[in-house]
């Protein structure tokens, strides 16, 4: 009896075995090295950004011979400020206006009864499963019969619907108390004007991390860009780097200067608002 109390208090179980090691300390050991390994290559983008064209891939992450022509090169060869403008102005429309019609949707879903309600949120659900090469060419044919081609129109309207945002959303408002929809409606309110004076600012967390998905999303977007569009002032960033790099093979220097200028803004952003991302997720699948 002694013995295991003894044992007991250093530390261990009685008859001399060791309690296992914190499953919370190897999962924290875990994700070090995982966040190590993802941000690696980041990391090395940005130092070899800084490096000559004779340095770039001599296989230091540290440059030895620090540089800013590279960027300068980058922005004045080529119009790369333009292909930010054409992606930064194409991603805030479509996150603007497909949060508008999304939470909308999604709010009809979630709280208005109406024949079919579940069938349809069932047939919008099962788009989630269709990959996007799928219906490419159909997309392609439909734009072009609407003369969508070459134009912001073309890379903004086929983009604004997506089945992920209303099933977030309406995940979302099935968790908010009906009270205060139901003290509206007796108060005269009609659905729209609950919708927008009740829903829509008790939505503001949701919304925030759907409009971080939705603008990197589309900054990131390249096949419908690439189909859709030929005239140069139309070129989105990634079609920006990905002929960039087509035209300078070798130059790996200009072609990692660029990439780091797309990619630094997202990583604030993301930084910036990584809590309401990752809360946004835990919650929406509760009810």
């Amino acid at each position: 009896m002694a013995s295991d109390t003894v044992a007991t208090r250093s530390g261990g179980t009685p008859g001399g075995r060791r309690r296992p090691v914190s499953s919370r300390t190897g999962l924290t050991v875990l994700a070090v090295v995982v966040s190590l390994i993802s941000l690696f290559p980041v990391l090395w983008m940005v130092t070899s950004s800084f490096k000559t064209r004779t340095t770039v891939t001599d296989g230091n992450l540290i440059p030895r011979d620090f540089t800013f022509d590279n960027f300068v090169y980058v922005f004045t060869e080529v119009p790369f400020a333009r292909y930010l403008w054409n992606s930064f102005f194409t991603s805030a429309v479509i996150t603007v206006v497909a949060l508008f019609f999304h939470s909308m949707a999604a709010y009809a879903l979630a709280r208005l009864r109406f024949p079919g309600r579940d069938k349809l949120f069932g047939a919008i659900f099962a788009t989630l499963l269709v990959t996007p090469p799928v219906v490419l060419i159909p997309l392609f044919m439909v734009a072009r019969q609407l003369h969508l081609l070459d134009s912001y129109a073309g890379l903004i309207v086929p983009a604004v619907f997506n089945a992920f945002g209303i099933f977030l959303l309406r995940q979302f408002y099935l968790q908010l108390p009906r009270e205060l929809e139901e003290a509206a409606v007796v108060d005269g309110c009609g659905h729209w004007r609950v919708y927008w004076n009740i829903v829509l600012p008790m939505s503001r967390p949701i919304l925030s991390a759907l409009a971080i998905f939705f603008f990197l999303a589309n900054w990131n977007a390249f096949v419908w860009p690439l189909v859709a569009t030929s005239d140069q002032d139309l070129t989105v960033v990634q079609l920006g780097i990905a002929s960039f790099q087509t035209q300078y093979g070798s130059n790996w220097n200009y072609i990692l200067a660029a990439a780091t200028v797309a990619a630094l803004p997202m990583l604030l952003l993301f930084f910036a608002f990584q809590r309401q991302i990752v809360e946004s997720v835990k919650t929406s699948g509760l009810k």
